[in-house]
């Protein structure tokens, strides 16, 4: 009985919501928030933002947010995006939690989702506003408000962990509402995953990488390869590039994943050396072979 009366209570939430309907707050404005600020106000969303500078919210507000997002537009809120690096995006979240609209959704944008779904799930158990976790597949090397661009997710996948705790009904409701509110963002696809294989995945797909790209430019003959390089280099570099704080609290919550997969490389790359280090012409021959018609099946060619 008690559970009909809270799905009940929850309908009259549905029906009378404390939030402006498609209100946004973006908490952060660096690359990822600032470019989902700007593509809400492409759209004339009703967007504020809170910054951990002030510069920035100042410009921001300025050409992109309506204004602040205090504690008094926090619950007027329907869609709030934490933007911010791990720790950051949950302590805002278990600070703010109480003046979150009911019936409001809350994202993240964090490249781990294992500790924040963990995390936020938790600060939003019992409260009327649901946390999804969520990492747009998109981006530059570069970081940033002054790099961030309304058309920044067009056309880009949305990987996204649904909340536990939901039957399918409310599960598929929320993410319909969810790709609603999301739409002047012009994604190209939603992915559920679960965080898990969201992290397994990204290990390879992003975290791994940006450890190569970040390792590979440290041999002295980088300095002298001007005049010499073209696309392979400028291919390979572009993500040496990094945020270091950032991303090395993203490394380390997904340290097990992402050690996994620098051993399977360690382990590759030597075999590669060990080739050439014994002139085996064959050896050498099958391993770059063997890497061409995997990079084939990949691509489905």
């Amino acid at each position: 009985m008690a559970q009909i009366d809270s799905k009940e209570k929850a309908k009259d939430a549905d029906a009378t919501p404390g939030y402006v309907a498609g209100r946004v707050g973006v908490v952060g404005l660096g690359l990822m928030g600032g470019s989902f600020a700007r593509a809400f106000r492409a759209a004339d969303v009703d967007v504020y933002a809170w910054n951990r500078t002030r510069s920035t919210l100042e410009l921001a507000e300025i050409e992109t947010v309506r204004g602040e997002l205090t504690d008094e537009v926090v619950g007027t809120c329907e869609l709030i995006i934490l933007a911010g690096y791990p720790q950051s995006a949950i302590d805002w979240l278990a600070q703010k939690a109480d003046l979150i609209a009911e019936g409001a959704i809350v994202i993240d944008t964090v490249g781990v989702k294992r500790i924040i779904c963990e995390k936020c799930g938790e600060i939003a158990q019992g409260r009327g506003w649901h946390f999804v976790g969520c990492h747009p597949m998109a981006g530059t090397q570069y970081s940033g408000f002054a790099h961030s661009r309304a058309t920044m997710f067009k056309g880009a996948p949305m990987v996204v962990v649904p909340p536990e705790g939901m039957d399918d009904f409310e599960r598929v409701d929320i993410l319909e509402r969810l790709k609603r509110l999301l739409a002047p963002c012009q994604f190209g696809s939603f992915t559920p995953a679960s965080a898990p294989v969201h992290d397994r995945m990204i290990a390879f797909t992003s975290q791994l990488c940006h450890v190569v790209s970040n390792a590979y430019v440290k041999s002295p003959t980088a300095r002298d390869h001007h005049g010499f390089s073209a696309g392979s280099y400028r291919d390979l570099t572009r993500v040496a590039h990094l945020n270091a704080p950032m991303w090395t609290e993203l490394f380390l919550d997904n340290a097990d994943y992402l050690s996994d997969e620098l051993g399977i490389i360690i382990k590759n790359l030597q075999d590669y050396k060990d080739a050439i280090d014994g002139r085996d012409a064959a050896e050498l021959e099958r391993l770059l072979a063997d890497g061409d018609r995997i990079k084939r099946e990949i691509e489905g060619r």
